[in-house]
């Protein structure tokens, strides 16, 4: 008994937890995907007062959007000339915000823009989803490249998911030009509004255009402020925490261990 007192003392120093990978809980939310733009014109420095790329800007008002979101399962797709699922739907929001964070261009081919593969790509983590409220931020700032699939087929798929996309612009609307070390000033193509305001209108959602980023916080304001409604989600990584039941284990066995030493074999 003594021995088992010992091994249970080295279990409480470690913390024991059960982790359950996948869990079902109520919570009062909608589920969201964020499909971000990590192409290599992202890399543009639009703002005279602020040094930072569109990609920096769009990732910390990304982060800023996920602290308000304390109740909404949050996934995010990433996409240049592919397109990643980065992280599921989850409500463990400081590894999501760790894996924006730490996120550089070049995670994922920078030479394309497949916007529609990335949008097909979110629909399939929402395919699942139980919310009656099931949403995709896309931030992007150029024109679809030729190997993307047509826009229909992701509109399609969107609408019969029952997804609302909110398409965000990032950039101007006009042609920008970049400098290439080989080549010089090389035209990157402005913010396709046509496109990405078809897509919104034909799944329910809006259409944004952010010029800096003081546009990008409210446009993440605005999209704060959607509706509501409380469903069972699926989430990742949920903890039971052991540290009670091994101590209520340990004085137990303390217990038998103290009346057995004092009249079973002390008598004997």
């Amino acid at each position: 008994m003594r021995f088992l007192l010992l091994i249970g003392l080295v279990f409480l120093i470690g913390k024991p937890q059960f982790v359950d990978p996948r869990s079902n809980i109520e919570v009062e939310g909608i589920d969201i995907v964020v499909v971000l733009d990590a192409s290599g014109s992202m890399d543009i420095k639009d703002y005279s007062d602020d040094k930072r790329s569109r990609f920096d800007v769009a990732k910390q008002e990304a982060i800023r959007f996920i602290e308000k979101r304390n109740n909404d399962p949050i996934g995010l797709v990433i996409f240049g000339n592919d397109a990643i699922s980065r992280c599921p739907l989850t409500l463990d929001k400081n590894i999501l915000k760790s894996l924006i964070k730490d996120m550089k261009l070049g995670v994922v081919d920078p030479d394309g823009t497949v916007l529609s593969v990335a949008i097909l790509t979110a629909a399939n983590r929402l395919k699942n989803s139980k919310s009656k409220s099931k949403v995709m931020i896309v931030l992007t700032d150029g024109e679809p490249s030729q190997n993307d699939v047509d826009p229909k087929v992701a509109i399609d798929v969107a609408k019969k998911l029952g997804v609302k996309i909110y398409t965000v612009g990032i950039g101007s609307d006009e042609t920008q030009y970049v400098r290439n070390p080989f080549y010089g000033l090389v035209p990157m193509p402005g913010v396709n509004k046509k496109l990405l305001t078809r897509i919104a209108k034909k799944t329910g959602g809006k259409f944004f255009l952010a010029r800096d980023q003081r546009d990008m916080r409210n446009i993440y304001e605005t999209i704060d402020k959607l509706e509501k409604t409380e469903y069972e989600t699926d989430i990742y990584s949920k903890y039971f925490d052991w540290f009670k039941p091994i101590l209520w284990a340990i004085l137990i066995i303390f217990l038998f261990e103290l009346l057995f030493s004092t009249f079973v074999w002390f008598a004997l």
